[in-house]
């Protein structure tokens, strides 16, 4: 096997900031699928002129994670397909180690890093075992095994952000697939930062809406409704609380961060879709 047996998917939204050191870390010939969900042609314009296996698409619409994986996969011909977050770079030899690693262990279905930050490079297992299974594994760097997903399909597309990684190992999980963390894969991930920094506090708005809708759907899927609301009812509180207390301090931003939480529960609850898109002009 070889590297070019592997493509990159990368879903952006305004991540110019961060987007070219990630390309910049993967190397040479490796095949890299971009889903532009801002629409930023001059964006695309400039990856594809200075990557030359990269192809950019524009979503037309914000299609979040979930969707925007899903298109970039299936867009993929090779047997592998590495998912990575645009705040994420590649260490020396990452996806050699991913490929030696789906070597030992052929039946996989998702090998990610165990080895993140420095402290990650501390732990003493990391001289004891390279390959652990695991039920679950972080979205943002995610090694598939492509035939592994034939039966089952990719993200939950009822998701926007939030939780689609952890029901897809559940599903895999239930269909008796594997999932490994690797520890002789190193990749630097940033972590809540794959946007630009002026859309922060829209961003934040964003992140708490569809904390609260995704944390209710996982639970109501996994479980049931009437569980997904015992588990939710003192965030819902807590929320409306807290935004009104806010406001009465005459701290709007706070006060807006926790209606928004208090909504996405709610339209959560309510079982609407996970409609909420960040206002960004």
């Amino acid at each position: 096997m070889k590297i070019q047996d592997i493509t990159v998917v990368i879903t952006s939204f305004r991540s110019k900031q961060k987007i070219f050191k990630c390309l910049d870390s993967i190397a040479d010939g490796v095949k890299i699928v971009v889903i532009e969900n801002s629409n930023d042609a001059d964006l695309k314009k400039e990856i594809e002129a200075k990557y030359s296996s990269l192809e950019c698409f524009l979503s037309n619409e914000n299609l979040g994670y979930a969707k925007g994986n899903n298109l970039a996969l299936s867009k993929v011909k090779t047997k592998y397909a590495l998912i990575l977050n645009p705040d994420a770079r590649l260490e020396k030899d990452a996806l050699k180690n991913f490929l030696k690693s789906a070597q030992e262990v052929k039946n996989f279905a998702i090998i990610a890093p165990k080895i993140q930050t420095a402290d990650d490079l501390a732990e003493k297992d990391q001289v004891k075992r390279k390959l652990i299974e695991v039920k679950n594994v972080k979205g943002f760097a995610m090694f598939l095994n492509l035939e592994e997903f034939k039966d089952i399909g990719f993200f939950d597309s009822n998701f926007f952000i939030y939780f689609e990684e952890i029901d897809l190992c559940r599903r895999l999980l239930k269909n008796k697939k594997k999932i490994f963390l690797d520890s002789s894969v190193r990749i630097n991930h940033d972590g809540g930062s794959s946007h630009d920094e002026n859309i922060n506090f829209e961003m934040e708005l964003s992140r708490n809406w569809h904390w609260m809708w995704s944390s209710f759907y996982f639970y109501r899927k996994h479980n049931n409704y009437v569980y997904a609301f015992l588990k939710m009812s003192r965030k819902f509180f807590s929320a409306i609380f807290k935004s009104l207390f806010f406001l009465a301090v005459y701290n709007k931003k706070k006060s807006l961060v926790y209606f928004l939480r208090f909504s996405g529960i709610l339209n959560s609850m309510l079982l609407k879709s996970s409609w909420y898109r960040p206002k960004i002009f």
